[in-house]
């Protein structure tokens, strides 16, 4: 449902030029619904005059295009539209170009001007973009290049320099957009456009390019620094670790598809890893570690141990975790602060089990993510869980892909789960029953491969949906997407 403002501010943005013309008269307590109902309904020409004529200090997109009182849409669950990026682009250029002797002469100024465009928050969601809407990607690239252009134009004016305005973004870089990316950070220390990085997500860039682009950033901006598929391995890890913690308000460290060097010791590797533990150690602000794919068997304890204060949310997938580190975790002070907790790939169905169910029964309090996809995880294992399972109270999502459980065993879990008011999502596995010639225990990656009766399968769906009904649990999301973004992000917790 629209509030009947919502619906007024929609007709009045229908003739585009009249609307123009006419927002030197509305009162500007108006403009943020307009700015949203234009982004949503891709009115280019009103979006680009609202930006050039914003009359507030600050242009927040998390503020602007979340659910409001007058419209229950939620754009920043969204892809954004290509046509409302640009047009906001275009808006901010022009208002760059308007001299400030000009400005004050505009039925639109204001006691304030616009000092802070943010960006930040738009859906990156990892899904292949279609040609009307604007990738993570895009949006890097957009303001990366308007930011070179700026500086250009500016070197080619005589005349007085615009007021400034501070571009928040979160910026994503390859190997393909790392140079005029680079070039745009330069280009922001003296342009108009003063470029400022929350979130940094470098992908397959060589150690010596992250290096370069972290000496850029501004240390008061960043909050999340996230490197996937660089291949560093401890010797890379201890080079550029030292210039991620100049970044003191550093939340969220996530270091992807890192080559650990634990298997063959050496004493440089040795050298390498307690290096990386000291700079771990100047981190005072750090909720989130994610170190997914890295060799830590036996060296979990030595890693958190160097942490200031308990982390949030901790990802430890594919790490070759033993039993050792699983207690030590579980008698941590972070084992009673974690919010979200990804073990998956971890074998937790032998001597792992009993710590990781103490570790469970230490989180339970405060967990509200818990991912276990390909761990192993027979009946037999989860039957002997749920009892403390059940007590994660707040628990809004499990995840439990790729593992090993038949249908009774999906059907004792969602019995038991009923008394999980907060949970809203589960991501199951197929269950064993709809396969044909099971090996046992069948590994994760004949679960993953093989494939299953489609009839059964479907009989099984019906019966989980008819069982959620029954409980009046209908509004839980019980699937095996596990391609569907369901899992929420640390800062969205």
């Amino acid at each position: 449902m629209h509030t009947l403002v919502f619906l007024s501010t929609r007709q009045v943005l229908q003739c585009q030029p009249a609307a123009c013309q006419a927002l030197p008269q509305l009162p500007r307590e108006l403009f943020p619904l307009l700015f949203k109902v234009a982004f949503m309904d891709k009115k280019t020409v009103v979006l680009r005059e609202l930006v050039h004529t914003w009359p507030f200090p600050l242009l927040s997109f998390q503020q602007l295009l979340q659910e409001c009182a007058h419209c229950s849409r939620a754009l920043l669950q969204e892809r954004p539209s290509t046509e409302s990026m640009q047009a906001v682009i275009l808006g901010l250029t022009a208002r760059l170009h308007t001299p400030e002797a000009e400005a004050g002469t505009q039925p639109l100024c204001r006691k304030h001007t616009l000092r802070v465009l943010d960006m930040t928050g738009l859906l990156d969601d990892g899904v292949e973009q279609d040609p009307g809407t604007m990738s993570m990607w895009d949006c890097t690239a957009a303001v990366a290049r308007t930011c070179i252009a700026q500086q250009q134009d500016r070197a080619a004016e005589c005349g007085p320099a615009p007021v400034p305005v501070e571009v928040r973004v979160d910026l994503r870089v390859n190997r393909a957009s790392y140079a005029f990316l680079r070039e745009a950070l330069r280009s922001s220390v003296g342009s108009p456009l003063r470029l400022c990085c929350r979130d940094l997500r470098a992908e397959d860039l060589p150690m010596r390019n992250t290096v370069a682009l972290l000496q850029l950033l501004d240390a008061g901006c960043l909050r999340r620094v996230d490197l996937r598929f660089n291949n560093l391995g401890l010797r890379g890890l201890s080079v550029i670790i030292p210039h991620v913690a100049r970044f003191q308000h550093l939340a969220s460290l996530r270091l992807h598809y890192v080559h650990g060097d634990s298997r063959q010791p050496s004493v440089d590797g040795e050298d390498n890893f307690r290096y990386f533990l000291a700079q771990m150690g100047r981190f005072t602000c750090l909720r989130e570690l994610s170190m997914g794919s890295s060799l830590l068997s036996g060296r979990l304890d030595q890693l958190l141990r160097t942490l200031q204060s308990p982390l949030e949310s901790l990802e430890l997938a594919f790490c070759a975790l033993l039993p050792e580190d699983l207690r030590f975790l579980a008698r941590s002070p972070h084992a009673t602060h974690l919010k979200k907790l990804d073990l998956s790939g971890n074998d937790l169905s032998g001597s792992q089990l009993a710590p990781f169910q103490g570790l469970l029964q230490a989180a339970a309090a405060t967990l509200l993510h818990l991912e276990l996809t390909e761990c192993q995880l027979a009946d037999t294992q989860l039957l002997a869980t749920l009892p403390i399972l059940i007590r994660c109270a707040s628990l809004r999502y499990l995840g439990l892909y790729g593992n090993p459980l038949s249908m009774a065993g999906l059907k004792e879990l969602l019995r038991n789960s009923v008394v999980q008011a907060e949970l809203r999502t589960v991501v199951h596995p197929f269950p064993v029953d709809c396969y044909e010639g099971l090996p046992w225990p069948p590994p994760a990656s004949v679960l993953l491969e093989a494939s299953i009766n489609e009839e059964k399968f479907a009989r099984v769906e019906a019966e989980l949906h008819q069982l959620l009904l029954a409980s009046g649990r209908a509004h839980v999301l019980w699937t095996t997407d596990i391609y569907g973004r369901l899992a929420a992000d640390y800062f969205s917790l």
